[in-house]
């Protein structure tokens, strides 16, 4: 009979350690930073009321 008990430490173990790995990823992946959408809009919106600044004189 203790030949058929499997022990589950092993199976924890490996999922923990894949867990910290992934941990690990999510912290080396650099994080995208909103500012350069942000400055595209606002160039747009320049460009635009230049144009109808522009147009409309």
């Amino acid at each position: 009979m203790s030949d058929q008990h499997i022990d589950p430490s092993g199976n924890t173990q490996q999922f923990k350690a894949f867990a910290q790995r992934r941990e690990q990823e999510a912290a080396a992946a650099p994080k995208k930073s909103p500012v350069v959408p942000i400055i595209a809009v606002v160039v747009a919106i320049v460009i635009v009321g230049v144009a109808a600044f522009l147009l409309l004189k």
